[in-house]
């Protein structure tokens, strides 16, 4: 049988891949032809199988697919079999028989792995509460874009240790930047910090001192809303705004992987600054898509 490749982490590629990807990305990005078919995915099926609801995610992998020659297929786990009780293992088989990829949305990292264990196509992870590593190939490719050396350069998170924050980690440790995360106490990421480059403060100033990439995201995410006042306590401190950016490296870049919620977790002013780049890093969310696609269906 056929290797099938599969993106459920950053973790699943190596710095190569990476690389190959946000390099593939710039060139699309630019209108350059790749080295296959104008329309790698013509003829191609991609199902886009979302237990939570999305704008970027949904939007770009669909815009994408369409201008890569392909169909995109919604469907929301609620309306197909597998929201009645069929086990994931068979739903995943059967897909497997009518489409060439799936790009899933859903809660835990376990679920996208049993797709992936069953299925004969490639699974990509369009977000899980683990990991959401489409958002952090847009994050680098954006990043590269205005001038910095996403392997050598110091980035900072401050916030949950949400997926997004896991998914930074990992590309730490496959790219060799520096990343200081700053966390309150207990609501630090699970991917294990085992990495020189890669450390853990419960300090915002010293997480974004000399920073040169700066990330955050909503303090209570997708499905943690009855955690929102007790989050919003934990959280004291850990906004980025223009007061604490004082610290960074200049110049300074931030991102944001959106929805944002302006005034708690990042300022009004700080993300419609000059310094923001949380619509380009939305715009890229296409680019690196599409290259990830055409790199997981040409083989």
């Amino acid at each position: 049988m056929e290797h099938i490749r599969h993106f459920l982490s950053m973790n699943d590629f190596s710095k190569q891949d990476i690389m190959d990807v946000i390099d593939r990305a710039e060139a699309m990005k630019r209108g350059e032809p790749g080295k296959g078919p104008a329309e790698p995915l013509k003829g191609k099926s991609v199902g886009l199988l979302f237990d939570k609801p999305s704008t970027r995610t949904r939007v770009s992998f669909d815009v994408g697919i369409q201008q890569l020659g392909g169909h995109a297929i919604f469907l929301n786990s609620r309306d197909i079999q597998l929201g009645r009780g069929e086990p994931i293992r068979d739903t995943a088989r059967v897909l497997s028989r009518y489409l060439d990829a799936i790009v899933v949305r859903t809660f835990g990292q376990e679920i996208i792995e049993e797709f992936a264990r069953w299925s004969g196509i490639p699974i990509i992870n369009a977000l899980t509460d683990r990991s959401h590593p489409c958002q952090i190939l847009g994050d680098l490719l954006t990043l590269r874009e205005v001038g910095l050396d996403i392997m050598n350069m110091k980035a900072s998170w401050v916030g949950d240790g949400n997926n997004v924050a896991n998914s930074w980690i990992y590309a730490a440790q496959k790219l060799g930047f520096s990343l200081v995360l700053a966390c309150p106490k207990g609501y630090d990421p699970v991917v294990p910090i085992d990495r020189d480059n890669v450390r853990l403060t419960r300090d915002p100033v010293d997480a974004i001192t000399g920073a040169q990439a700066i990330s955050t995201d909503v303090w209570a995410s997708m499905g943690q809303e009855g955690e929102t006042l007790a989050r919003q306590e934990a959280f004291q401190g850990f906004q980025l705004n223009s007061e604490i950016l004082e610290h960074a490296a200049k110049p300074y870049y931030i991102l944001h992987c959106l929805p944002a919620h302006r005034g708690e977790e990042i300022s009004e002013e700080l993300l419609e600054s000059k310094d923001s780049l949380v619509w380009e890093e939305a715009e890229n969310r296409l680019h690196v898509q599409k290259a990830l696609l055409e790199l997981l269906l040409s083989h």
